[in-house]
């Protein structure tokens, strides 16, 4: 007889599942395994559909000792919101990891895709940024900007905000949004050298394909999270900055094909990985006058461990539905 398969809505999930204190600690042990265990990690499978705005990515990862795994399919269909859709939505499939029937459908609708994405700028900044950084500057006024600034509130005590995007009102709205969300003064600049004139932490949210930030925007001592490239085409960070800083990677091998890195002359060069400094085998922060910067590309052991995180809630508390195939 088949194990049941439990089905759990995008509803369910942000219930499970919500952007907090362990949601962080289980991404940032998804790091610490891709440097010290023997991950199962393959590259991201990729499908562009070009005359409708449309990419889709396959991420998936096993870890030893994980009862499953998960394999994430992430639509992103950017002509979306001009005819009322969301431009990103998606669903987990989690299988047994010891006979590979499928446990769990997580129609999260991308959920859980920006929940770890946010939970790994959490865990950059933890690592990399001074621990006296307070002023944060974000790049973009999307959902995931919206959440990368929330994500910092729980490693760092931020007391003010600063946002930038080609969109003048959309940064309006963000700052009006953010400042009675998280009681913390957050406005809006006219320039990215405005937004990151005084910040501590900066992090890029956008699908940029030119550079936006450069090694001129950027002060000694302070952290950069760039998390907008995840295609070869895509580009937000000058390569000059790259030079200029304390560069970690998600996974090397993803940053060279798909990052920031990719667009640097030194791309050849080994870096360090984030989960490496994490584990102890590379040094993050050297200094309170080092520039750092973290190239989060998004990695499918991430998919795994919160699906795994919302598998277990799931269990624990009886949600969602099942069938028998």
């Amino acid at each position: 007889m088949r194990p049941p398969v439990a089905i759990l809505t995008e509803a369910d999930l942000r219930g499970l599942v919500p952007l907090d204190a362990e949601a962080v600690a289980c991404v940032r042990d998804a790091f610490v395994a891709l440097a010290t265990r023997a991950v199962a990690m393959p590259p991201i499978l990729r499908l562009d559909i070009p005359e409708h705005r449309g990419e889709v990515d396959v991420k998936t990862a096993y870890v030893p000792g994980l009862s499953h795994f998960a394999i994430k399919i992430s639509p992103g269909f950017f002509g979306n919101p001009a005819i009322g859709l969301p431009s990103t939505n998606g669903m987990m499939v989690v299988l047994s990891a010891t006979t590979g029937l499928v446990r769990a459908l997580l129609l999260d609708n991308g959920w859980l895709t920006d929940l770890r994405t946010a939970a790994a700028g959490a865990v950059a900044a933890d690592a990399l940024a001074r621990k006296d950084a307070t002023r944060a500057a974000i790049l973009g006024a999307g959902m995931q900007a919206r959440m990368q600034l929330r994500a910092l509130t729980l490693v760092r005590p931020l007391t003010q905000a600063a946002v930038w995007a080609r969109d003048g009102a959309k940064a309006r709205a963000f700052a009006a949004e953010m400042t009675d969300a998280l009681a913390i003064p957050v406005t809006a600049a006219a320039t990215v050298a405005d937004a990151t004139r005084n910040a501590d932490l900066i992090v890029t949210t956008t699908p940029a394909e030119r550079p936006i930030l450069t090694a001129a925007d950027v002060a000694p001592g302070t952290h950069v999270t760039a998390m907008g490239s995840d295609a070869g085409h895509k580009n937000e960070i000058a390569p000059g900055l790259i030079a200029a800083a304390h560069y970690v990677a998600d996974r090397l091998s993803q940053t060279r094909r798909m990052g920031e890195l990719h667009h640097s002359p030194l791309a050849a060069r080994n870096f360090p990985e984030l989960g490496q400094i994490l584990a102890g085998q590379a040094p993050g922060r050297t200094g309170d006058m080092q520039i750092t910067l973290a190239d989060l590309t998004g990695t499918g052991i991430q998919d795994t461990a919160i699906a795994t995180l919302a598998l277990i809630r799931a269990d624990a508390a009886g949600a969602g539905q099942t069938f028998t195939p």
